[in-house]
């Protein structure tokens, strides 16, 4: 895997007294405090970095709100960033792509979870002493951004573009984007070790979806937190024709968009 996109626990171990390394904690803040966390951390948690108000651009923040979140943290826009959870890494996710969306150039997310790295590593319930930065968002322009919306997706239909749905079975089957394929963002870990399984075992899933690098991809969920994860995977293994539906099945519902409905014989 990339290791500019996901890095394994042994790598952030190596780094945790880099300065210019800083660890995120998109767990809830009793999670932080309570049950411990990677040294270091700072906590920042999922529900900080949602905005369900923000009609224009689903439910990023927007670029101020965010980019006070990582001044207050004392991150600066020339860090490298690492974000974990306890949820198999989609949380942490999302915070990746909303950090990439807003301009921070080096944001990556741990392969795992606190879960895996507790498995080796020592964690804390030490409160970090934070510094509090200046941060400014330099927001990703329209023509950069994996993010999509009703328009681009609409005309992609047209297209021989591959769908991936990374919802639940009983989701996929009660309404679905046309033509589209489930793909449970899940079934790229490891439940045993609750990472990611290897490189070549995630080729060969995807390929038997027909997701495969050569494809024009469309990813989508119903909120745009499960597409995170998966989007995040499909650019760690070289995937660069990625589109992330920002307003998933939700926008396209509201707009009235086609879909289809019912079990698929490939399922």
């Amino acid at each position: 895997m990339d290791e500019s996109v996901v890095v394994s626990p042994d790598w952030l171990a190596s780094r945790l007294d880099d300065p210019a390394v800083r660890v995120v904690d998109v767990r809830d803040a009793w999670e932080f405090d309570g049950i411990g966390h990677v040294p270091g951390a700072v906590s920042i948690p999922f529900d900080s970095y949602r905005d369900e108000s923000d009609v224009d651009r689903g439910t990023l923040p927007g670029a101020d709100a965010f980019a006070t979140l990582l001044g207050d943290a004392g991150i600066s826009p020339d860090d490298t960033i690492v974000a974990y959870d306890d949820t198999h890494g989609v949380f942490a996710a999302r915070f990746v792509l909303t950090a990439l969306e807003y301009g921070h150039d080096d944001v990556r997310l741990l392969d795992g979870d606190y879960s895996a790295w507790n498995q080796t590593y020592e964690t804390t319930s030490d409160t970090p002493e934070i510094d509090p930065v200046d941060y400014e968002a330099d927001p990703l322009e329209p023509d950069e951004s994996p993010l999509v919306g009703y328009d681009a997706v609409e005309a992609a239909l047209e297209r021989d573009a591959v769908f991936v749905d990374t919802r639940e079975r009983e989701e996929f089957e009660e309404a679905r984007l046309p033509g589209a394929v489930r793909f449970d963002w899940r079934d790229v870990i490891d439940d045993e070790t609750r990472r990611l399984k290897p490189e070549d075992e995630l080729e060969a899933l995807l390929a038997d979806r027909g997701i495969t690098p050569d494809r024009e991809i469309v990813l989508y969920c119903n909120t745009a937190r499960r597409i995170s994860h998966t989007y995040v995977v499909l650019t760690a293994l070289g995937y660069e024709d990625v589109m992330f539906y920002e307003g998933s099945l939700t926008e396209w519902l509201a707009n009235d968009g086609e879909t289809e409905s019912g079990p698929v014989s490939t399922e």
